[in-house]
């Protein structure tokens, strides 16, 4: 018994262990005088979206782009954990799937601790509306990657205030079917709550982001007519909008852009509350001159030469997406393919990056919609929402085409429209393409590595099993 209390305090889940503290020193915040007015609830908050930044610093962009025909390591002494996911070979001790678990459980544990308070002080309506409703968004957001990577995982709504109540709750993991159901239930309730409001910043979840992340939890779950209803909300809104320039989505000073639906706020000057983009997306070389100080890059995630190719000629998002040369302290150029997504040229520092991650954004609405739209039949209607996101790139419009070539485009448009966002493993995952399509690019590259069929979930981390043996391993690892 003793394990579960060592896995739900260290964090790795499900509560924090200040829960259990009587003490109340004047230096310290603890239960007993904190959760008792509207700023400590803004306060908490705060605490769990910064959750968020190391979640999507490298984790989810190493699983979700790393893992595919989308990027590759090339430097020369990659960690264990980055050489399995490059070669798509994952295993129960890859510390990548460890931080997301950890980190996602945490979040979870913070919004119950949130959720759990909120009735017990004197709050106005709208107030208890609104951090419940980001609180429940938090615990949604979290459980969608878990779920996705994972498949069956523990469920907790619950905020535990004593060992006892973690020893006799139920830690097994449960069915994936029960888990999407209370994301829905979660981001249902989040969006009705936040309707209406007018939140400071786009980092904060709002009933349109709600809204974005339950439609595209309706598509994973293939359940289109639903997605399709609750996208053409997001839609008929009004408030969002495909930014016309599309490097500014990925460049220095791309906050509150319009078409930015949630964001993950990143701070130069402050390497606690950078971002490591500029490090991991750029090549491994000593003599290049392209940051202050001629800081060297990690070359940690790095296009692919497929991915290089991937984009249709004069396709406008290539030149914002993907660098081919690095200027050198010489002044001369050597060809090298890098990603200039959330890459900040202004900063000399490792880990000190000071440009925004968008997790949600309005050009994903539009191809999800148009996906949904595929899926009923609406093909007509389908590229014209697919043509949309075309025409911001400046390419001619797709028509005529029937459904399975549309399934296709999307495919394609999605790949070179989110490369660099964590996305490409997600999106093949989803429609049921992983396996055809990356044991293909492995082969044409002369690779011997295959993806199996288990490999459309991730192992549980060995570290969580070893706490709780309880979880079990999925089938295959």
């Amino acid at each position: 018994m003793k394990k579960y209390i060592i896995y739900i305090c260290m964090g790795a889940s499900l509560v924090s262990c200040s829960d259990f503290l009587t003490l109340q020193p004047e230096y310290q915040i603890n239960e007993l005088s904190f959760y008792k007015n509207a700023k400590d609830f803004e306060t908490a908050l705060t605490g769990t979206y910064a959750g968020l930044q190391g979640l999507h610093d490298a984790s989810i962009v190493y699983l979700g782009d790393l893992t595919t025909d989308n990027a590759e390591i090339r430097w020369t002494s990659p960690t264990v954990a980055e050489t399995e996911l490059d070669e798509m070979n994952p295993t129960p001790a890859n510390s990548f799937l460890n931080t997301v678990w950890t980190t996602c459980f945490a979040t979870i544990a913070r919004s119950n601790n949130i959720l759990s308070r909120l009735d017990a002080v004197a709050l106005t309506e709208a107030q208890k509306n609104q951090f419940r409703g980001e609180a429940l968004f938090l615990r949604a957001y979290s459980y969608f990657y878990l779920v996705r990577l994972f498949g069956n995982v523990p469920i907790v709504e619950v905020a535990f205030r004593s060992p006892n109540e973690i020893m006799n709750f139920d830690m097994t993991r449960k069915p994936a079917s029960e888990v999407y159901a209370l994301i829905v239930k979660d981001l249902t309730e989040a969006a009705s709550l936040l309707n209406g409001m007018q939140l400071a910043s786009k980092s904060q979840a709002s009933a349109g982001a709600a809204r974005t992340l339950l439609g595209k939890v309706y598509l994973t779950t293939k359940q289109y007519d639903q997605a399709k209803s609750v996208l053409k909300e997001v839609i008929d809104q009004k408030t969002y909008s495909l930014n016309p320039n599309y490097k500014s989505l990925f460049s220095t000073g791309n906050d509150e852009l319009q078409e930015s639906i949630f964001e993950i706020k990143y701070l130069a000057g402050n390497v606690a509350e950078g971002n490591s983009f500029s490090s991991i997306f750029t090549p491994a070389r000593f003599d290049m001159a392209i940051f202050p100080g001629n800081m060297q890059g990690s070359g940690r995630i790095l296009p692919t030469r497929q991915m290089a190719n991937a984009y249709e000629s004069g396709d406008l998002r290539r030149t914002a997406s993907i660098g081919d040369s690095v200027r050198l302290m010489t002044g001369k150029y050597e060809k090298e393919l890098y990603g200039l997504k959330f890459v900040d040229f202004t900063t000399g520092i490792g880990g000190d990056g000071g440009v925004n991650f968008t997790a949600l954004r309005y050009a994903d609405v539009l191809l999800m919609y148009a996906e949904a739209l595929n899926e009923t039949g609406s093909t007509d209607e389908a590229l014209t929402y697919l043509n949309m996101v075309r025409n911001r790139a400046g390419l001619q419009p797709l028509s005529g085409l029937p459904q399975s070539e549309i399934r296709l485009a999307l495919e394609q448009e999605r790949k070179v429209e989110f490369f660099l966002e964590g996305h490409r493993w997600f999106d093949l995952v989803r429609t049921g393409r992983l396996q055809t399509v990356m044991n293909k690019y492995f082969q044409d590259n002369g690779l011997k590595f295959t993806v199996a069929n288990h490999e459309v979930l991730m192992p549980i981390p060995l570290r969580e099993i070893d706490i709780n043996p309880n979880l079990g391993q999925n089938p295959g690892y």
